[in-house]
């Protein structure tokens, strides 16, 4: 997730303690959605005839669970401020987003995206659902990287991020963009962090983790459905 840029709750989420009891998290019930609007805004990320085919996933307090299955190799989500938050710079964007409770991401990741990034989303959320700190998911995330226990990126891919509904930690709404994942790469077209709405390198560029983001028509935003 770059930096930039209802709720029918089970009576059991009221008890829900704060992750793993890490006093920098909010209570875990601040991170939940009732499934059918998650749902829903899992599939805003990306138009109808992407996301009517995708595979979705909904956040749990176990992780991401999937709860449709697709056939055209794409993976729809709502990512949490732990979910996507860069791993190294600037660090204290990426603690504000970390800990941020409101941070709602809808993301739909191609296939090539779903097999090599969305392992490394999955690990981030379970460290933070352990309460693990920003810097100590980073470090968890790099030791798994150079162990091989999540695959190595080894090209260019990429994820819709269209909703019109995305609150992208302390930029709150955005533009609808296109996530680029470039390994290693540290300029996009020339620019790193924009002062406006430019294709450029968003999060921690010259890393395997380095992510691109390409801003399109805001008329292309998509709306959730029943939202």
């Amino acid at each position: 997730m770059n930096k930039f840029p209802v709720i029918l709750l089970f009576a059991t989420l009221a008890g829900l303690p704060v992750l793993a009891q890490n006093p920098k998290y909010p209570p875990l019930r601040e991170y939940m959605m009732a499934r059918d609007a998650e749902i829903a805004l899992a599939k805003s990320a990306a138009p109808e005839s992407v996301s009517d085919h995708a595979t979705i996933k909904v956040f749990t307090e176990s992780g991401f669970q999937t709860v449709h299955k697709g056939d055209n190799g794409f993976v729809c989500m709502v990512m949490r401020g732990f979910t996507g938050a860069p791993m190294y710079t600037p660090a204290q964007v990426r603690d504000y987003i970390n800990y941020d409770a409101k941070t709602r991401a809808p993301i739909c990741l191609d296939p090539l995206a779903a097999r090599t990034v969305l392992p490394y989303y999955e690990l981030r959320t379970k460290l933070g659902l352990e309460g693990k700190t920003a810097e100590q998911i980073a470090e968890g995330v790099q030791t798994a990287y150079a162990k091989g226990e999540i695959p190595k990126r080894p090209a260019v891919c990429f994820a819709y991020m269209w909703s019109a509904e995305q609150v992208l930690g302390p930029t709150g709404h955005w533009h609808p963009h296109i996530m680029v994942y470039l390994p290693g790469y540290e300029t996009l077209l020339g620019t790193k962090h924009p002062q406006n709405p430019l294709p450029s390198i968003g999060d921690d560029e010259g890393t395997p983790f380095a992510v691109g983001v390409i801003p399109v028509d805001d008329r292309l935003a998509v709306k959730a459905q029943g939202r």
